[in-house]
């Protein structure tokens, strides 16, 4: 397989099919959980089949036979860590608004690259329930302005001092409303503990800036995506052929 899931995949409880062994079930989901530390091409599919180990489906099977097909088909595939490369952080975020079929959360990708090189990344399930996309896009980029904070503590305590981490968005609305949100309606149904970024962003800290949809790297980590997206952004990821 070209990819681990295919973009039209659309996984529920399935509570019409059959039901599969749970137990093999999460052994696999804990083999291929254990693989995406040095695989973030398939952490998004690989978490999302992880959210029904509590009662497997065949449908939930075929969607991880699909991953194993595609992961043996790139076992060329690593992550690249060039030497010399610069300190320069960014970090790039992305939400996919309810794009959960179970309880329609949201999906928040995060990845942190030092330099061209992937430091840190994830997909995470927001717990709470976006009213907006600019809700959910806005909230995604908490994390990562956390992330971007121990960066440059990490890098002070080592007498290394940047200026303010750049978070790279593809949400106008969410860029906005971490400068001025008394504009936005959707603001009061935010927690205050998602504020922080922007205040941040007032001190200096960080900032937001606008990336194109299509240049989104975290995108890989939010939603299933067609053949010539995926291969485009799993190289931003930096993952290429192995040459021995």
């Amino acid at each position: 397989m070209k990819t681990p899931m295919s973009s039209d995949t659309k996984l529920t409880k399935d509570e019409e099919c059959e039901s599969v062994d749970s137990t093999k079930y999460r052994g696999i989901i804990g083999s291929l959980l254990y693989l995406t530390a040095s695989r973030p091409d398939i952490m998004y599919s690989v978490c999302l089949c992880a959210c029904f180990q509590e009662d497997p489906k065949i449908s939930h099977l075929e969607a991880v036979k699909r991953i194993f097909q595609y992961i043996k088909g790139t076992t060329h595939l690593r992550l690249w860590y060039p030497e010399g490369t610069g300190i320069e952080t960014i970090v790039y975020a992305d939400s996919d608004h309810a794009g959960d079929y179970v309880d329609r959360k949201s999906t928040s990708g995060i990845c942190t690259f030092m330099g061209c090189c992937l430091t840190s990344f994830f997909s995470k399930k927001q717990t709470a329930l976006a009213i907006s996309t600019i809700e959910a896009e806005y909230v995604s980029a908490r994390k990562p302005c956390q992330q971007a904070l121990w960066m440059k503590q990490a890098l002070i305590d080592n007498d290394v001092r940047l200026d303010d981490v750049p978070i790279m968005c593809d949400n106008k609305g969410a860029i906005d409303l971490s400068k001025n949100p008394v504009q936005h309606s959707c603001t009061k149904y935010i927690k205050i503990r998602h504020h922080f970024l922007r205040d941040n962003v007032q001190k200096g800290h960080i900032s937001i800036e606008k990336v194109p949809s299509v240049d989104n790297i975290a995108d890989i980590l939010t939603k299933p995506l067609k053949r010539e997206s995926f291969n485009y952004l799993r190289l931003g990821l930096g993952m290429m052929e192995h040459i021995s």
